[in-house]
């Protein structure tokens, strides 16, 4: 199957993705029961609800790069704007293979 590349990254994609992962360990550590409900190695894909561009750039680089099979998991979050923490709760989902 040809993949077609990734768009261009937008501008600062590193770090706000890395602030992204860190409003969910943040979330995760204060919620540590939702580990039970995660699968064992899996993939993580953060779609923000604030940031369609970071959405769609994030899910075209599962789409070029793909899971190595691994189980996926999609989390929904609000992104920090200005360096101030969400207050929202992230939304976890675990497609299920039909």
């Amino acid at each position: 199957m040809a993949r077609a590349r990734v768009r261009k990254a937008p501008t600062n994609v590193v770090e706000r993705n890395i602030a992204l992962t860190g409003e969910l360990m943040r979330y995760l550590l204060e919620h540590p029961q939702v580990f039970n409900a995660l699968p064992d190695n899996f993939e993580l894909v953060i779609l923000p609800d604030d940031d369609p561009q970071m959405r769609l750039y994030n899910l075209e680089l599962l789409d070029t790069y793909g899971s190595q099979s691994k189980p996926i998991v999609f989390v929904r979050l609000k992104s920090a704007r200005e360096g101030i923490l969400s207050e929202a709760s992230p939304s976890l989902y675990v497609p299920v293979a039909a």
